[in-house]
């Protein structure tokens, strides 16, 4: 990107909401992950960025990773945070409308963090207080763009591109809002080829698909016949909390296990990533595989989100 991309992407991204990854250009995007590379090189440079900065934090449903890194990210910008992750402790209990709460919210942060299990809450929080950014960690359809903004950053730092990869995407398709939001966002960065693994209960959707242009994806049920051609390896869970029927779940949650001799047929540069939590889907055996990023992943969550932050409030240096 050239000096003048970087300093309109800059520029630009004061004041933006991010509800999908859509709403940035790669442009964008990118200049997000040099910031993030500049504070995982000097993380101590960009404590006093957001001193004096406020943000809400609102988490509608549980949530560890998220919410805790996106914390972490602004009190290590030197920001402060107040918010909920109990909606039954603020005024929803009494029947307040996610308009009303938006726009008291923007009368006391600078900044806000939503996540919801509803589809289009987010997006419709945002629209209720347009002058102030917001960013959506993830709702109930299927969009989860910081998760995105993390694995494209891992994805870039240890491999040095988000394009030209062979992803290996397994386990839930159906219902993981992050792999779909990872697959939209790496189908824009040129090369990229997809091989979806799944049972056929929980393959993707087939609206999803048709945005994807055609031969650049394949669909198996095996892991054990495609581990070795992968570049990257994207493990997800069976998400219990989606299943209505018990039965389902419990037929379906042990499909895929990655184990140590799975990762015998993998190429010696391959990364594995998972959003975590994870259930059983990777064998504990697997995490001192240099090839096993998962938790360097959710560290680079925290740098992206800092980096994020700083651009939406215009505070990077």
């Amino acid at each position: 990107m050239s000096d003048r991309q970087s300093e309109a992407a800059r520029t630009e991204l004061k004041g933006r909401q991010l509800i999908e990854p859509g709403d940035f250009t790669v442009a964008e995007l990118e200049s997000i992950f040099e910031l993030a590379d500049r504070i995982i090189a000097d993380p101590e440079a960009a404590m006093d960025w957001a001193r004096g900065k406020l943000m809400a934090s609102l988490f509608y449903e549980p949530s560890t990773r998220t919410r805790f890194s996106f914390e972490s990210a602004m009190m290590r910008l030197g920001g402060r945070v107040f918010g909920f992750d109990d909606p039954t402790t603020s005024s929803v209990s009494k029947g307040e409308t996610l308009m009303d709460t938006a726009k008291v919210i923007s009368c006391y942060a600078d900044i806000a963090v939503i996540r919801h299990p509803r589809e289009g809450t987010a997006r419709l929080f945002a629209q209720s207080v347009p002058d102030m950014p917001v960013i959506n960690a993830g709702d109930g359809g299927h969009e989860h763009p910081t998760q995105t903004l993390t694995d494209l950053l891992t994805i870039r730092h240890l491999l040095g591109s988000c394009g030209g990869h062979t992803v290996g995407v397994c386990g839930d398709l159906l219902f993981g809002r992050t792999i779909h939001s990872l697959v939209k966002t790496l189908n824009r960065y040129p090369g990229n080829r997809f091989i979806f693994i799944s049972p056929k209960e929980l393959r993707m959707p087939e609206y999803f698909l048709s945005m994807l242009p055609e031969g650049s994806y394949v669909e198996t049920d095996s892991l054990d016949d495609v581990i070795g051609d992968v570049d990257i390896l994207y493990m997800s869970r069976v998400q219990r909390e989606r299943f209505v029927n018990e039965e389902e779940y419990i037929r379906l949650k042990d499909v895929y296990i990655l184990d140590r001799h799975k990762m015998k047929r993998a190429k010696d540069d391959m990364i594995v990533m998972h959003p975590l939590p994870r259930v059983n889907e990777i064998a504990t055996e697997v995490d001192d595989d240099p090839r096993a990023v998962y938790f360097k992943q959710a560290k680079f969550g925290m740098y992206v989100r800092m980096a994020l932050i700083s651009k939406l409030l215009g505070v990077d240096q």
